[in-house]
Protein backbone atom coordinates (compact mmCIF):
# COMPACT_ATOMS: atom_id res chain seq x y z
CA UNK A 1 0.00 0.00 0.00
CA UNK A 2 1.26 3.25 -1.03
CA UNK A 3 1.09 5.88 1.59
CA UNK A 4 0.12 9.70 1.23
CA UNK A 5 0.80 10.97 4.40
CA UNK A 6 4.29 13.10 4.80
CA UNK A 7 4.81 12.67 0.60
CA UNK A 8 5.46 15.18 -1.71
CA UNK A 9 2.69 15.00 -4.44
CA UNK A 10 2.51 17.04 -7.61
CA UNK A 11 -0.63 17.22 -9.97
CA UNK A 12 -0.24 19.01 -13.36
CA UNK A 13 -3.51 20.75 -14.03
CA UNK A 14 -4.02 21.04 -10.72
CA UNK A 15 -5.60 24.14 -10.21
CA UNK A 16 -9.10 23.32 -11.44
CA UNK A 17 -11.58 20.53 -12.02
CA UNK A 18 -10.12 16.99 -10.99
CA UNK A 19 -6.75 17.71 -10.87
CA UNK A 20 -7.44 20.66 -8.06
CA UNK A 21 -9.64 17.77 -6.38
CA UNK A 22 -7.26 15.25 -6.10
CA UNK A 23 -4.39 17.38 -4.77
CA UNK A 24 -6.95 18.47 -2.10
CA UNK A 25 -7.81 15.22 -1.16
CA UNK A 26 -4.12 13.94 -1.23
CA UNK A 27 -3.65 17.37 1.74
CA UNK A 28 -6.26 15.78 3.41
CA UNK A 29 -4.69 12.06 3.40
CA UNK A 30 -1.95 14.07 5.15
CA UNK A 31 0.29 14.46 2.37
CA UNK A 32 3.27 17.00 3.16
CA UNK A 33 3.77 19.38 0.34
CA UNK A 34 1.55 19.57 -2.86
CA UNK A 35 3.12 20.79 -6.53
CA UNK A 36 0.69 22.36 -8.67
CA UNK A 37 1.68 23.02 -12.12
CA UNK A 38 -0.82 24.62 -14.38
CA UNK A 39 -1.18 27.00 -17.19
CA UNK A 40 -3.92 29.29 -15.93
CA UNK A 41 -2.06 31.59 -13.55
CA UNK A 42 -5.52 32.90 -12.25
CA UNK A 43 -6.16 29.53 -11.21
CA UNK A 44 -3.30 28.96 -10.03
CA UNK A 45 -3.20 31.77 -8.26
CA UNK A 46 -6.72 31.14 -6.15
CA UNK A 47 -6.67 27.51 -5.71
CA UNK A 48 -3.42 28.20 -3.64
CA UNK A 49 -4.61 31.05 -1.64
CA UNK A 50 -7.31 28.91 -0.85
CA UNK A 51 -5.12 25.83 -0.12
CA UNK A 52 -3.27 27.83 2.29
CA UNK A 53 -5.97 29.30 4.39
CA UNK A 54 -6.26 26.11 5.78
CA UNK A 55 -2.79 25.67 6.28
CA UNK A 56 -1.30 22.98 3.75
CA UNK A 57 1.67 23.55 2.21
CA UNK A 58 1.20 24.40 -1.41
CA UNK A 59 3.80 24.95 -4.22
CA UNK A 60 1.92 27.01 -7.20
CA UNK A 61 4.20 26.57 -10.59
CA UNK A 62 3.19 28.27 -14.04
CA UNK A 63 4.04 25.65 -16.55
CA UNK A 64 2.78 24.71 -19.65
CA UNK A 65 3.51 20.90 -19.95
CA UNK A 66 3.51 20.91 -23.85
CA UNK A 67 6.68 22.95 -24.21
CA UNK A 68 9.44 20.12 -23.12
CA UNK A 69 12.05 22.34 -22.66
CA UNK A 70 9.91 24.20 -20.00
CA UNK A 71 9.14 20.85 -17.90
CA UNK A 72 13.04 19.94 -17.57
CA UNK A 73 13.57 23.56 -16.59
CA UNK A 74 10.75 23.62 -13.90
CA UNK A 75 11.31 19.95 -12.77
CA UNK A 76 14.65 20.63 -11.43
CA UNK A 77 13.40 24.03 -9.76
CA UNK A 78 11.29 22.08 -8.19
CA UNK A 79 13.94 19.28 -6.95
CA UNK A 80 15.61 22.58 -5.75
CA UNK A 81 13.04 24.21 -4.17
CA UNK A 82 10.89 21.25 -2.70
CA UNK A 83 12.13 18.25 -2.52
CA UNK A 84 11.94 15.39 -4.85
CA UNK A 85 8.79 13.87 -5.91
CA UNK A 86 6.84 11.23 -4.09
CA UNK A 87 3.42 10.91 -5.96
CA UNK A 88 2.96 12.27 -9.69
CA UNK A 89 -0.45 12.45 -11.08
CA UNK A 90 -0.37 13.22 -14.89
CA UNK A 91 -4.18 15.14 -15.39
CA UNK A 92 -2.98 17.77 -17.60
CA UNK A 93 -5.26 17.45 -21.12
CA UNK A 94 -7.47 19.34 -23.87
CA UNK A 95 -10.14 18.39 -26.15
CA UNK A 96 -11.05 19.26 -29.66
CA UNK A 97 -14.23 18.33 -30.38
CA UNK A 98 -17.09 17.85 -32.66
CA UNK A 99 -15.02 17.58 -35.94
CA UNK A 100 -14.05 15.62 -38.61
CA UNK A 101 -10.53 14.29 -38.95
CA UNK A 102 -10.17 16.23 -42.28
CA UNK A 103 -11.53 19.51 -41.07
CA UNK A 104 -8.42 18.95 -37.94
CA UNK A 105 -5.50 21.13 -38.17
CA UNK A 106 -1.71 20.25 -38.50
CA UNK A 107 -1.37 22.77 -35.32
CA UNK A 108 -4.54 21.04 -33.34
CA UNK A 109 -3.07 16.98 -34.03
CA UNK A 110 0.11 18.80 -32.58
CA UNK A 111 -1.11 20.22 -29.79
CA UNK A 112 -3.46 17.62 -28.33
CA UNK A 113 -0.86 14.74 -28.92
CA UNK A 114 2.09 17.26 -26.93
CA UNK A 115 -0.30 18.30 -24.21
CA UNK A 116 -2.07 14.79 -23.81
CA UNK A 117 0.29 12.43 -24.88
CA UNK A 118 4.11 13.84 -25.24
CA UNK A 119 3.84 15.66 -21.88
CA UNK A 120 3.00 12.73 -19.77
CA UNK A 121 6.17 11.32 -20.92
CA UNK A 122 8.25 14.07 -20.26
CA UNK A 123 7.28 14.50 -17.23
CA UNK A 124 7.22 11.44 -15.72
CA UNK A 125 11.38 10.97 -17.14
CA UNK A 126 12.26 14.10 -14.87
CA UNK A 127 10.60 12.32 -12.08
CA UNK A 128 10.74 8.30 -11.98
CA UNK A 129 14.50 7.84 -11.83
CA UNK A 130 14.58 9.41 -8.31
CA UNK A 131 11.74 7.33 -7.04
CA UNK A 132 13.54 4.56 -8.56
CA UNK A 133 16.36 5.30 -6.79
CA UNK A 134 14.64 5.19 -3.19
CA UNK A 135 12.42 2.60 -4.40
CA UNK A 136 8.65 4.17 -3.50
CA UNK A 137 6.75 6.00 -5.93
CA UNK A 138 2.93 6.41 -7.46
CA UNK A 139 2.90 7.86 -11.08
CA UNK A 140 -0.97 8.20 -12.01
CA UNK A 141 -1.73 8.80 -15.77
CA UNK A 142 -4.98 10.18 -16.55
CA UNK A 143 -6.22 8.81 -19.58
CA UNK A 144 -9.82 8.44 -20.78
CA UNK A 145 -12.43 5.81 -21.50
CA UNK A 146 -12.37 7.17 -25.65
CA UNK A 147 -8.53 5.38 -24.86
CA UNK A 148 -10.53 2.19 -24.92
CA UNK A 149 -13.26 3.09 -27.29
CA UNK A 150 -12.94 4.75 -30.57
CA UNK A 151 -15.36 7.11 -30.84
CA UNK A 152 -15.88 9.79 -34.36
CA UNK A 153 -15.52 13.41 -33.84
CA UNK A 154 -12.80 12.77 -31.21
CA UNK A 155 -10.61 10.74 -33.23
CA UNK A 156 -6.71 12.72 -32.47
CA UNK A 157 -7.97 13.08 -28.64
CA UNK A 158 -8.54 9.39 -29.15
CA UNK A 159 -5.15 8.60 -30.47
CA UNK A 160 -3.89 10.82 -27.69
CA UNK A 161 -5.60 8.65 -24.96
CA UNK A 162 -4.87 5.79 -26.91
CA UNK A 163 -1.20 5.97 -26.51
CA UNK A 164 -1.52 6.98 -23.02
CA UNK A 165 -2.85 3.82 -21.87
CA UNK A 166 -0.52 1.84 -23.84
CA UNK A 167 2.66 3.55 -22.85
CA UNK A 168 0.93 3.51 -18.90
CA UNK A 169 0.61 -0.39 -18.69
CA UNK A 170 4.02 -0.96 -20.95
CA UNK A 171 5.92 0.89 -18.01
CA UNK A 172 3.90 -0.59 -15.12
CA UNK A 173 5.41 -3.76 -16.42
CA UNK A 174 8.55 -2.37 -16.52
CA UNK A 175 8.73 -1.48 -12.98
CA UNK A 176 6.78 -4.25 -11.58
CA UNK A 177 9.82 -6.88 -13.35
CA UNK A 178 12.57 -4.30 -12.12
CA UNK A 179 11.37 -4.77 -8.36
CA UNK A 180 11.12 -0.98 -8.22
CA UNK A 181 8.67 -0.40 -5.44
CA UNK A 182 6.89 2.10 -8.12
CA UNK A 183 3.31 1.75 -8.82
CA UNK A 184 1.56 2.84 -11.80
CA UNK A 185 -2.33 3.70 -11.61
CA UNK A 186 -3.55 4.40 -15.05
CA UNK A 187 -7.06 5.79 -15.24
CA UNK A 188 -9.77 6.01 -18.01
CA UNK A 189 -12.72 7.66 -17.38
CA UNK A 190 -15.82 8.83 -19.06
CA UNK A 191 -17.11 12.33 -19.37
CA UNK A 192 -16.28 14.17 -16.60
CA UNK A 193 -19.01 16.98 -15.40
CA UNK A 194 -16.02 19.65 -14.89
CA UNK A 195 -16.77 22.26 -17.85
CA UNK A 196 -14.14 20.20 -20.17
CA UNK A 197 -17.13 18.27 -22.02
CA UNK A 198 -19.69 20.40 -22.06
CA UNK A 199 -22.67 19.50 -24.74
CA UNK A 200 -21.68 16.35 -25.17
CA UNK A 201 -24.95 13.59 -24.92
CA UNK A 202 -25.00 11.20 -21.89
CA UNK A 203 -27.22 8.81 -20.69
CA UNK A 204 -27.47 5.24 -18.52
CA UNK A 205 -24.90 4.01 -20.28
CA UNK A 206 -22.27 6.44 -20.39
CA UNK A 207 -23.44 9.39 -17.69
CA UNK A 208 -21.65 12.38 -16.84
CA UNK A 209 -19.09 11.40 -13.70
CA UNK A 210 -19.19 13.50 -10.77
CA UNK A 211 -15.84 14.97 -10.29
CA UNK A 212 -15.26 14.25 -7.11
CA UNK A 213 -16.19 10.93 -6.50
CA UNK A 214 -13.58 10.23 -9.70
CA UNK A 215 -11.15 12.03 -7.71
CA UNK A 216 -12.02 9.98 -4.85
CA UNK A 217 -11.85 6.60 -6.45
CA UNK A 218 -8.03 8.13 -7.84
CA UNK A 219 -6.70 8.61 -4.52
CA UNK A 220 -7.84 5.25 -3.19
CA UNK A 221 -6.22 3.73 -6.08
CA UNK A 222 -3.35 5.55 -5.25
CA UNK A 223 -3.46 4.36 -1.47
CA UNK A 224 -4.00 0.82 -2.47
CA UNK A 225 -1.96 0.33 -5.33
CA UNK A 226 -4.41 -0.39 -7.83
CA UNK A 227 -3.35 -0.92 -11.46
CA UNK A 228 -6.26 1.03 -13.06
CA UNK A 229 -9.32 3.22 -12.61
CA UNK A 230 -12.15 2.46 -14.75
CA UNK A 231 -15.42 4.66 -14.81
CA UNK A 232 -18.33 4.35 -14.45
CA UNK A 233 -19.09 0.52 -14.16
CA UNK A 234 -19.75 0.19 -18.29
CA UNK A 235 -16.25 1.47 -19.31
CA UNK A 236 -14.62 -1.61 -17.85
CA UNK A 237 -16.37 -3.89 -19.98
CA UNK A 238 -15.12 -2.97 -22.70
CA UNK A 239 -12.27 -4.65 -23.56
CA UNK A 240 -14.06 -7.83 -22.96
CA UNK A 241 -17.32 -6.61 -25.30
CA UNK A 242 -14.57 -5.37 -28.00
CA UNK A 243 -12.95 -8.72 -27.64
CA UNK A 244 -15.69 -11.01 -27.75
CA UNK A 245 -18.20 -8.89 -30.45
CA UNK A 246 -17.64 -8.76 -34.18
CA UNK A 247 -17.00 -4.68 -35.04
CA UNK A 248 -20.13 -4.70 -37.27
CA UNK A 249 -21.89 -5.60 -34.20
CA UNK A 250 -20.15 -3.10 -31.76
CA UNK A 251 -21.20 -0.80 -33.94
CA UNK A 252 -24.37 -1.34 -33.99
CA UNK A 253 -25.19 -1.96 -30.63
CA UNK A 254 -22.87 0.78 -28.52
CA UNK A 255 -22.48 3.28 -31.26
CA UNK A 256 -26.06 3.21 -32.66
CA UNK A 257 -28.58 1.89 -30.03
CA UNK A 258 -26.64 3.15 -26.94
CA UNK A 259 -25.93 6.55 -28.97
CA UNK A 260 -22.29 6.42 -27.97
CA UNK A 261 -20.89 7.72 -31.66
CA UNK A 262 -23.22 10.56 -31.51
CA UNK A 263 -21.87 11.61 -27.87
CA UNK A 264 -20.24 14.58 -29.16
CA UNK A 265 -22.46 15.79 -31.87
CA UNK A 266 -23.36 18.52 -29.44
CA UNK A 267 -20.07 19.18 -27.68
CA UNK A 268 -19.37 22.90 -26.86
CA UNK A 269 -16.21 22.47 -24.10
CA UNK A 270 -14.97 25.45 -21.89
Amino acid sequence: MTKIKDTIVLVTGGASGIGRLMGDMCLQNGAAKLIIWDVNKEKLDSTTRELRAFHFIVHPYLVDVGNTQLVIEMAAKVKQEVGMVDILINNAGIITGNKMFSEISHHDVDKIMDINTNALMHVTLEFLPEMIKKGFGHIVNISSAAGMLANPQMSVYCASKWAVAGWSESMRIELENGKTGVHVTTVNPSYIDTGMFTGVSTNWLIPLLKPEALAAKVVRAVKYNRLFVRAPFMVQLIPFTRGIIPVRLFDLIVGKWFGVYRSMHGFKGR
